[in-house]
């Protein structure tokens, strides 16, 4: 089992920034991959950054050139800078873990962190 901490989330202005930290209870190195997703209120939960292993980054089309996703492997941690928020990216933001097994994919989630952007 992988537990995944965040924390970061709250309130900002439209225009601002916020960095959300996730804290895995293992190497992140080790895992295939991890990432942020979110869940705004009556909409599903979607990718919004991911970093897989080998450092190689994905952005959903919303957040590009405003989210930047890193991993710090020393102190087991990924991070999401947000930058240049806007009212729409309001959401609970879920920080997932990837692990590769002979059957398929494991996912892992933590506890979900609340962001939101005023108007």
């Amino acid at each position: 089992q992988v537990q995944l901490v965040e924390s970061g989330g709250g309130l900002v202005q439209a225009g601002g920034s916020l960095r959300l930290s996730c804290a895995a209870s293992e190497r992140v190195f080790g895992l295939n991959a991890m990432g942020w997703y979110r869940q705004a209120p009556g909409k599903q939960r979607g990718l919004v950054a991911l970093i897989t292993k080998g450092g190689s980054t994905d952005y959903a089309d919303s957040v590009k050139g405003r989210f930047t996703i890193s991993r710090d492997n020393a102190k087991n941690t990924v991070y999401l800078q947000m930058n240049s928020l806007k009212p729409e990216d309001t959401a609970v933001y879920y920080c997932n873990a990837k692990r590769a097994n002979p059957l398929g994919i494991t996912d892992y989630w933590g506890q979900g962190s609340q962001v939101t952007v005023s108007s």
